[in-house]
């Protein structure tokens, strides 16, 4: 019995009057009370709907007047973009460069043989699909900005490997150049030579002997100067070579100079290559004024022909 009660509840219907102008019949609409809350619902969604694109249009305008300004900002920064990866590339090009020319360089002084050239040639190289405008275009920064990454990585790597090479080679340089200032290459004083190196007749026991250095025949108080950079290790005077100094040029190397007449530098100073260090004498076991020099290897004479240029 509710049951019944509860659809008569539900079934009931609202009238709505329709008073006409004029002398019109008035007319009456009988609808069920459900249908008015359809009605209803259905108005607040439609109104709700319109709302939302209304706001949404008007965002969207408010948008659309800024989208110029986006487009110049985007095209700057697409330009910017492909600018920076020439300069990259061109960053790399160079670096190649680079390359090649330590390499001929360490060829010239055989620190690395020609075969290992092609070990270092290049970076990798750049991708020339890099500087295409058409990644510009097409809008494909994402793999613009890859390869410009791993460009950029390739170059760093690069970087570090030149700089080893390139401390290697002026290592090598340096020391070479330290080797040929330090190394006897030039005459210690103008005269003629009266005996060379090797087996002679002694001028005094008129028997073969082994003469250890040159003798240069000059006039007395001709200036002597030092065949290579180097520290004087020793000034002494003895019967046999008279007043005579000794400079040590590293490397093994050192150069005697006897039968002085005196010495200019003192124990323990460096001297140049060029430098006035002594006059040429006649002290000491000596037939007549000249210089008698010596250059030794290891504590073993040699012939000092062998490292005079000129």
């Amino acid at each position: 019995m509710s049951s019944n009660r509860d659809e008569t509840v539900d079934m009931k219907k609202i009238t709505i009057v329709l008073l006409p102008e004029g002398h019109r019949k008035v007319r009456q609409i009988k609808m069920p009370k459900i249908f008015l809350g359809l009605l209803t619902s259905f108005f607040c969604c439609a109104l709700g709907l319109m709302s939302w694109l209304i706001w949404d249009y008007v965002g969207l305008k408010g948008q659309m007047s800024l989208l110029p300004t986006l487009e110049k900002e985007n095209k700057v920064k697409e330009l910017q973009l492909l600018s920076l990866a020439h300069k990259i590339d061109r960053t790399g090009q160079e670096m190649i460069r680079l390359r090649e020319f330590n390499q001929k360089l360490k060829i010239m002084v055989n620190l690395e043989s020609e075969e290992d050239q092609s070990q270092f040639l290049g970076i990798g190289g750049s991708d020339p699909s890099l500087l295409s405008p058409d990644y510009i275009v097409d809008k494909a920064h994402k793999r613009l900005v890859r390869l410009m990454h791993r460009t950029v990585d390739d170059l760093e790597s690069e970087i570090v490997r030149q700089t080893l090479e390139t401390t290697e080679l002026y290592e090598y340089l340096s020391n070479q150049k330290m080797v040929l200032a330090h190394t006897p290459s030039i005459w210690p004083t103008k005269g003629w030579l009266s005996s060379g190196f090797g087996n002679r007749i002694s001028p005094f026991t008129n028997e073969k002997e082994f003469h250890k250095g040159l003798d240069i025949s000059a006039r007395m108080k001709t200036l002597v100067i030092a065949p290579a950079d180097g520290v004087v290790s020793a000034t002494s005077k003895n019967h046999g070579y008279g007043l005579h100094l000794t400079i040590n040029h590293g490397y093994g190397i050192k150069t005697v100079y006897a039968h002085l007449d005196k010495s200019l530098v003192k124990k323990g100073a460096r001297v140049k290559r060029g430098q006035e260090i002594a006059l040429v004498g006649n002290s000491g076991r000596s037939t007549g004024p000249h210089l008698h020099y010596e250059i030794r290897l290891n504590g073993v004479p040699v012939n000092p022909h062998r490292y005079i240029l000129n």
